[in-house]
């Protein structure tokens, strides 16, 4: 990826969809914070451009560990009405682990997600990591003594299951860039 734009643009923000070779149909993981917020307005506004071509949907994880979890996951429906998106919530059910919680939840939630985009016949999903995620993945990689690879910058594309591709098109974007474009949106994260 380039240099981050000081506002990232829906035209900017195409041309970074663009290069990852999105297709048009796309998938939005919104979990309600300003991050994932700022990209499902991104997309919004990228389908817009051409709404007869593109589809957007954004998914919520509710991974029912939390009992503000259910509720977080209708106000992201909201969200997303707002902006003109369809929604969905998918459910982690079943039994949840004793120990390990945060990478069980992690690798429960990737795989909903893909599930889902394969029902709905998506193949990109996206989701908002950013600058400030790459640094702190970093930092917590040192700490635990990675080597070379381990060391390594997530990448902007990687595959899931079912075929699905895990897009990040804002990898090199600052999280401050990314609140602002909620604020411009005038809405409001959870």
């Amino acid at each position: 990826m380039s240099r981050p734009e000081a506002v990232l643009t829906a035209a900017t923000f195409a041309s970074r969809l663009k290069a990852l070779h999105a297709g048009p149909r796309i998938a939005v993981a919104l979990s309600g914070g300003a991050d994932s917020l700022s990209l499902l307005v991104l997309c919004a506004q990228w389908a817009a451009k051409k709404s007869k071509s593109r589809f957007v949907i954004a998914y919520t994880v509710d991974h029912g560990l939390r009992k503000e979890a259910a509720a977080e996951a209708r106000a992201c429906g909201r969200m997303a009405k707002t902006l003109g998106v369809s929604h969905r919530v998918l459910r982690w059910k079943g039994e949840k682990p004793a120990s390990g919680i945060q990478a069980a939840a992690r690798d429960a939630r990737y795989a909903l997600l893909a599930e889902a985009c394969r029902r709905d016949k998506i193949d990109d999903l996206l989701t908002a990591h950013h600058l400030d995620d790459q640094a702190e993945t970093f930092l917590m990689r040192l700490a635990r003594g990675s080597g070379v690879d381990g060391l390594a910058a997530m990448a902007s594309e990687r595959p899931l299951e079912h075929g699905v591709r895990l897009l990040r098109p804002l990898l090199d974007v600052p999280r401050e860039n990314l609140r602002a474009i909620v604020a411009r949106a005038g809405l409001s994260a959870i």
